[in-house]
């Protein structure tokens, strides 16, 4: 007869419950990565926290920069789909921010006061039509105001861009506010290089002061603030533009908005379609942002486009 004796627990590879060593090794392992991760969240976090303190300290904003919008393709660095749009607003929700108007903040700014750390603007340049048909029925749902810096003279001029009726129902729902990003979107450093002194000066006259009186007389609005095209500003467009009659004037810059800079540089930062979740968090707090590359709308591009 053969017998069959029971096998006896491998010392090397059972502990004294039988359970395996492997097992637990891997149960402690999962233990220590898993504390690690909470050590990193708590890390992130302890850090958001620090910035947001650092942040109400300093008095300043961050003053959001879009483009275009696309249902399902960025496309380019300056376009964000509709779907990682929304995330970035239901971002701010979660995280309790507050979008704010343009025209409150710059008063903020302007004066000194004080400025509640989780607050953020919304503004969007150039005129192009999916501000309306992609962008718009999104801040209506939200129920958020957003600053359009529109080109005067690019306005229902191509199919691309916005038109003047699409711009007047943005209006009315009372979250839409329009500003000047000039009449024709001209890179000033190329005009001023190829144009005589005197045929430049009229010419920035022509793109500022025009541009504000052709979008007064179509939205019947103050026009107070102006977006210069391309970032391109010195001391004497500064100038031109406290003559033409505008309170402040925004660059890109990268960084956030602080008081007691100067209100005719205020800064911006360029959102792209790859600032998600932590990456969106930090261009909040420590700026940044996508390259602003040389795009204007269609109908008045003066410097080569992107695709």
């Amino acid at each position: 007869m053969i017998v069959i004796k029971p096998l006896r627990p491998d010392r090397r590879s059972n502990g004294a419950d039988g359970s395996s060593v492997a097992a637990v090794g891997a149960s402690a392992m999962m233990k220590r990565v898993g504390m690690a991760a909470a050590l990193i969240a708590a890390a992130a976090v302890g850090w958001a926290a620090s910035a947001i303190a650092a942040r109400a300290a300093d008095a300043s904003v961050p003053i959001l920069l879009y483009h275009r919008f696309d249902a399902s393709r960025a496309g380019s660095a300056m376009a964000v789909t509709t779907p990682v749009f929304e995330q970035q607003l239901n971002w701010l929700a979660d995280h309790g921010y507050k979008v704010a108007r343009l025209g409150a903040v710059v008063d903020a700014l302007r004066g000194g006061g004080p400025i509640d750390p989780r607050t953020v603007v919304i503004t969007v340049d150039d005129s192009w039509r999916s501000q309306y048909s992609e962008m718009f029925p999104i801040i209506l749902r939200h129920g958020i105001p957003v600053t359009l810096f529109v080109v005067a003279h690019a306005v229902s001029m191509e199919n691309a861009e916005l038109t003047w009726d699409e711009i007047d129902e943005m209006m009315k729902s009372g979250l839409v506010d329009v500003q000047s990003h000039t009449s024709t979107h001209p890179n000033f450093n190329h005009a001023r290089a190829s144009k005589r002194p005197a045929d430049f000066a009229a010419f920035v006259v022509k793109e500022l002061q025009g541009s504000k009186a052709t979008l007064e007389a179509r939205v019947k609005r103050p026009i107070s603030y102006l977006a210069w095209p391309y970032g391109v500003f010195n001391p004497d467009l500064e100038r031109a533009a406290v003559a033409a009659g505008y309170g402040a004037a925004f660059i890109v810059g990268g960084r956030r908005a602080s008081a007691g800079g100067d209100m005719f540089e205020l800064p911006r930062i360029a959102v792209s379609d790859a600032d998600r979740g932590a990456r969106f968090e930090r261009l909040l707090l420590l700026g940044g942002g996508a390259p602003v590359a040389a795009e204007a709308p269609s109908a008045v591009c003066t410097a080569p486009a992107s695709p």
